[in-house]
């Protein structure tokens, strides 16, 4: 069935307003029609089958019919990655909020050397991700900030998953000792960190060091297997 994240309320009997485009999508794409169901989500009150109400010129007016499943969270989870090129981070974007993250937050470091990035197409390609994979909410995306400037204002009760690739513990030994409830990864860019950054982040309390294999990642990669490995020693995927 057709999932959509909405940004009205959902409740018994309430009307939503898709967007334009979402409009758009459901009668010319999908040829929905009035009395059609689909499932609409928008991260506060769980997941509800919805019905098509009206078809109008410009747009389509759904109802809330019946809650099919309550609201619930992944982990407390954010990926932190440098700024690369605009390929690859919204691959990036995408497998992150497939992968459960709850919030992507980029940086610019020492040697990124990037695209410039439209915020709005990174919202939209984590909207259609959350979507298509059954989560109940999309991950935030922040506009980038300098690596410094992050740090300086880290909350340090939020470990850090520090992704060195000159050298770290094996992941899942050190994230499974590190424990905690709040992390964040940590990507950095292609040409990878500088000296400085790296002392600066091996030197930080809250900072796990890791190695991601002997093998150099691309960004996109990394952030991928990275995820995949907090995932694996403390994350949910036992449930």
């Amino acid at each position: 069935m057709i999932r959509l994240h909405v940004q009205g309320d959902l409740a018994p009997g309430l009307a939503v307003a898709p967007t334009l485009d979402q409009s758009r999508y459901l009668t010319q794409v999908m040829r929905l029609k009035a009395g059609d169901d689909l499932l609409a989500f928008n991260g506060r009150h769980g997941e509800w089958r919805v019905s098509v109400a009206e078809v109008l010129k410009k747009g389509v007016v759904l109802r809330s019919e019946e809650q099919v499943r309550e609201q619930n969270h992944g982990p407390d989870l954010e990926l932190v990655v440098a700024v690369v090129k605009k390929a690859r981070v919204e691959t990036i974007v995408e497998k992150a909020t497939e992968l459960g993250a709850a919030r992507v937050r980029l940086v610019l470091t020492h040697r990124t050397n990037a695209d410039r990035l439209r915020l709005d197409r990174l919202d939209a390609i984590a909207e259609e991700a959350a979507e298509q994979t059954g989560r109940l909410d999309v991950p935030l995306v922040d506009d980038p900030v300098k690596l410094e400037t992050l740090l300086d204002g880290w909350d340090a009760s939020r470990r850090l998953m520090f992704c060195d690739e000159t050298g770290g513990a094996p992941a899942v030994s050190a994230l499974t000792a590190a424990g905690g409830d709040k992390w964040a990864i940590l990507i950095g860019p292609e040409g990878g960190f500088s000296p400085e950054e790296g002392a600066r982040l091996r030197a930080l309390t809250f900072t796990t060091a890791v190695s991601l294999g002997p093998r150099i990642l691309r960004a996109d990669t990394a952030a991928i297997a990275a995820l995949t490995l907090w995932q694996a020693a403390i994350g949910d995927w036992e449930r």
